[in-house]
C-alpha cells in the first residue's frame, strides 16, 4: 500500500507539472492520454489493485480515483485557458478599426446607348432643336393612320407589330411623336418653324442574332419656310 501511495503521488505530481507546462491543445491531449487514457499510467494503477488485500482495495481505489480526478480537473482548467487564449488571439487578428475610412465604391457609368442618345440630343439642341417625347404604348391612329400607313400595309401585320388589341400597339417607330407635336402646334394655333428631335425606344417583332424586339431611334422634324439641308449643315458648322 505504501508503494502504491508513493507511485500515485509521483504520477499525479508529474501529470500536474506536465499540464502546467503545456502550451497548446494537441500537447495537452497527449498528456491526458498518457495519464488518463485506457492504457494511461494512472489508469494502470487501478489494474494493480488485485495485488492488494481485500481490506486495502477500497481505500486504494478511492485514492487512485481522487488522483485521476485531480489531474482531470487540471486538464479541464488548462484547456479552458488555452481555448480562451486562442479566441483572444483570433479576435485580435480579426479586429476591425472602426476609425478607418470606409471602402471606396466604384461609380457606375452611363450605358453606351444612353450616352449616344444624349450626345445626339445635345448636338441638335445646340442648333436650335428641342427634344420631344411620346408614349411607348400608342394608338393605331398615331402609329399608322396619321402617317399614311393604310390597313393593308405589311407593317401592320402581327408578325411585325406587338398588339395589345386592335387599336393599341407598342410603337414601331418614334414618328408618332412628330404627329403629336404638330397636333399640339395646331391646337395652340402656333405656326412653324418646328425643329424637334424625337429619341426613344421602339418595338417590333424581330428576335434573332441580328435583331432585337426593342431598339432605339432618333427622328428629326424640321418645318419652316425656305429651309434646306444646306441650311441645316450651315447651322451645325457655327
Amino acid at each position: 500500500m505504501e508503494n502504491l501511495d508513493n507511485t500515485l503521488d509521483t504520477l499525479v505530481a508529474a501529470a500536474l507539472s506536465a499540464v502546467a507546462a503545456v502550451a497548446d491543445a494537441p500537447a495537452l491531449d497527449e498528456i491526458r492520454v498518457r495519464f488518463l487514457g485506457k492504457k494511461g499510467e494512472l489508469t494502470a494503477l487501478l489494474k494493480s489493485l488485485g495485488q492488494l488485500s481485500a481490506e486495502e482495495r477500497p481505500k486504494a481505489g478511492e485514492l487512485i480515483n481522487k488522483g485521476k480526478q485531480q489531474v482531470q480537473d487540471a486538464i479541464n482548467q488548462k484547456k479552458a485557458l488555452l481555448d480562451q487564449q486562442a479566441l483572444d488571439a483570433r479576435l485580435a487578428s480579426e479586429s476591425i478599426d472602426v476609425t478607418l475610412s470606409g471602402r471606396g465604391q466604384d461609380l457606375g457609368t452611363v450605358h453606351p446607348i444612353t450616352r449616344t442618345m444624349e450626345r445626339i440630343c445635345d448636338y441638335f439642341g445646340r442648333i436650335g432643336f428641342t427634344v420631344e417625347q411620346g408614349p411607348e404604348i400608342e394608338d393605331d391612329y398615331h402609329n399608322f393612320e396619321a402617317l399614311n400607313i393604310p390597313g393593308h400595309h405589311p407593317a401592320r401585320a402581327m408578325h411585325d407589330t406587338f398588339y395589345f388589341d386592335q387599336s393599341t400597339v407598342l410603337r414601331t417607330h418614334t414618328s408618332p411623336v412628330q404627329v403629336r407635336t404638330m397636333e399640339r402646334f395646331v391646337g395652340n394655333n402656333d405656326n412653324p418653324p418646328i425643329a424637334i428631335v424625337c429619341p426613344g425606344k421602339v418595338y417590333r417583332c424581330d428576335s434573332d442574332q441580328t435583331h432585337s424586339p426593342m431598339f432605339h431611334q432618333v427622328e428629326g422634324l424640321y418645318v419652316a419656310e425656305q429651309v434646306s439641308f444646306a441650311d441645316l449643315v450651315k447651322k451645325t458648322k457655327k
